[in-house]
Formats: structure tokens, C-alpha cells, sequence
């Protein structure tokens, strides 16, 4: 599995052969210890790849060693919705390269609604081990998150820096004759879907186009949303996040799923055997699928978290995420403005 890839998601991903069980799976002893005595928020266990401190010298730091180093040795921490992953390595080295003072850069990406969890918490567990953090710059895929921050005193202002959209993701070839979101109610079909507890995008999208075509009730069974689960024999909700999609895929385990415009190009990239079947721009949401940042109160790194804000706001910020797929943002939503 490429290293992108959480172990946890290919565990979901094969289990889907016999069935997932409706609980997300057991961490290690420690880890349910720490979780289990800790107020802080919990990262899912084999998650060293969203958890990066880029130092200035172009070296890199995983998992909790990069955690452990981020009170102390980050001038800027970033704490983004996950689903630009992949995008990190080439924008955070971009605006180093923009703004070489700025020094070196801690980066989480997890589901935004996650992320929230541990600001409002004061940090995280990872393991057995407490990291007690505050990031800088918090972004995610809707502002209904950037609201509960405000309505904190945590954070005043927001910009919108970049667009995506739903697509649905398939095997090579379409083997299974999949045509659009109503194909998602097929009993014959093994479907695997963000969770809806904590990813963004079904929180605040997917869960928005299924319920439009009568599919919600189906796909979930009619029963209470869960992730890490099966609702109904067919269809899994993620347990991290829907990146796990195209290792279902791969795994042949999985016959389709919904996932972001950029996640299916990026696994193409990656030359998974997938391909994407587009939508129209009623269930892409391609007018609606906004990413909203903004700088927290409490940031300890005012200087370098306002340097990073104007490098989005550039030419050069926005081609960054651009090449990965990520539609750019207007100049007018570049602009900062009070949260509503």
C-alpha cells in the first residue's frame, strides 16, 4: 500500500468481504488507556503520515516525533481538513520557498470535524502519549465550523482559498455498469461512503445528494449514523476518512464509492485501477464545495500564520493546490472578511 495510506483503512477495506464490524477497530492497550483517561482528542491509531513537521532544510518529520516537536520547534502550525493530504508536501514547501523566514511548518491533516474536537479540547492523545497543541491556522470544508469557533471568541476571520466536487469513484472499466448517484441504491453493488460523524464531505455534502435522491434511509438503514460501520449489508462507512476508498477499490473488495474530484485524480496519479464517473453540478456541488480558513486568536505565530493567509491569497498559493486538481478561488472570496 502506498504510504499515503493508513493500515487501519486496508483492514476496513478487506473486511469488507466478510463484513466490518460496527465499532471502529481496537487500538493498542496503550492507546485505549490513554484515550480512555485523556480529555483530549484521540488521533486514530496509524495516522504518522498526517502528522508532519516540515523543517526549512527540507527534512521531514513523522507521527509523534513530529507532534512532540511542534510546541517547540514549529514557526507555523496548520491543522486542515484531510482531504488535502496529498497537496501538503509541494504547498507547504512552496510557501517556505515564498517566505523563507517563516521557518519550518507542523502540519495535521485530519477530518475537520476532528480537528475541532481537539481545538476545543486543548490537543490530542496519539498512542499513550498527550500532546497538548493549538494550531495557527485551522481550514475546513464548510464554515458551519469556523462559526462554532467564533461563537468560542476563537477565531474572527475567514476566506474562502479553494473549491472541489463530489464525483463517484469506480473499478477500471466500470465493470459494474455504475452511472450516477442513484446507482449507490443498488442491492447488488458493495458501496463504501465517508462516515458521516466526522468527514466533512459527507457531513456537509454527500449526506446533502443522497438525501435528495431518497438514498439516505437506504444507505444507512434508517438507523443512527456510525462510521467505521455497516448500517446495512452493503454499504461501510468509513472510519477515517475516504481515502480508504480507493484501497477498496484496489482491493476489489469495494464497487464504488463517493469521494472528492481531487482524491480521484490523485489515485489515478498513483495509477490505482479506478476511474471516476462524473456528475452533474446538481450532485458534484460544484457551486457550493467551498474550503474556508482562517487564523485562530490564540495563535502563537500571528506574523507567519498572516504570511501563510496572503500566500493563498497569491498567484502562486492558489497554482500550489491548483495542480492537484483544486479549483481556484475568486479574487473576492480570496478577500478576509468577519464570520457570519
Amino acid at each position: 500500500m502506498n504510504p499515503r495510506h493508513s493500515g487501519i483503512a486496508l483492514i476496513c477495506a478487506l473486511a469488507l468481504i466478510t463484513g466490518c464490524a460496527t465499532e471502529t477497530p481496537s487500538a493498542p492497550a496503550s492507546a485505549r488507556a490513554a484515550t480512555t483517561q485523556s480529555t483530549l482528542e484521540p488521533i486514530p491509531p496509524n495516522k504518522d503520515n498526517d502528522l508532519r513537521l516540515f523543517y526549512a532544510d527540507g527534512s521531514i518529520v513523522k507521527g509523534s516525533a513530529a507532534l512532540g516537536k511542534m510546541a517547540t520547534d514549529a514557526n507555523l502550525t496548520l491543522w486542515l481538513a484531510g482531504n488535502q493530504f496529498f497537496a501538503m508536501e509541494d504547498v507547504v514547501h512552496a510557501f517556505q520557498k515564498a517566505h523563507p523566514e517563516a521557518g519550518n511548518v507542523g502540519l495535521i491533516t485530519l477530518p475537520p470535524g476532528i480537528i475541532l474536537n481537539a481545538i476545543n479540547k486543548g490537543g490530542w492523545v496519539y498512542g499513550d502519549k498527550e500532546y497538548r497543541l493549538q494550531p495557527d491556522i485551522y481550514a475546513s470544508v464548510q464554515l458551519g465550523h469556523l462559526q462554532k469557533l467564533k461563537s468560542g471568541g476563537k477565531m474572527d476571520q475567514y476566506m474562502t482559498y479553494t473549491h472541489n466536487a463530489l464525483t463517484l469513484a469506480v473499478a477500471r472499466g466500470n465493470p459494474k455498469h455504475i452511472k450516477g448517484i442513484d446507482d449507490l441504491g443498488r442491492g447488488d453493488l458493495q458501496v463504501m461512503l465517508p462516515n458521516p460523524i466526522d468527514e466533512g464531505i459527507m457531513t456537509f455534502y454527500a449526506k446533502k445528494v443522497l438525501t435528495e435522491h431518497g438514498l439516505w434511509d437506504k444507505v444507512t438503514g434508517g438507523k443512527k449514523e456510525c462510521k467505521s460501520c455497516r448500517l446495512v449489508p452493503n454499504v461501510y462507512f468509513t472510519a477515517v476518512h475516504h481515502r480508504e476508498i480507493p484501497d477498496g477499490l484496489k482491493a476489489g473488495t469495494v464497487d464504488v464509492g463517493i469521494v472528492w474530484e481531487t482524491e480521484i485524480k490523485n489515485a489515478l496519479e498513483e495509477k490505482y485501477p479506478v476511474e471516476r464517473i462524473s456528475l452533474p453540478p446538481k450532485d458534484s456541488l460544484i457551486d457550493e464545495v467551498s474550503y474556508v480558513i482562517g487564523m485562530l486568536n490564540t495563535s502563537a505565530h500571528q506574523a507567519s500564520a498572516r504570511k501563510y493567509l496572503n500566500f493563498l491569497q497569491s498567484n502562486t498559493g492558489q497554482e500550489a493546490y491548483a495542480q492537484f486538481g483544486f479549483l481556484k478561488a475568486s479574487k473576492t472570496e480570496l478577500e478576509l472578511r468577519p464570520i457570519p
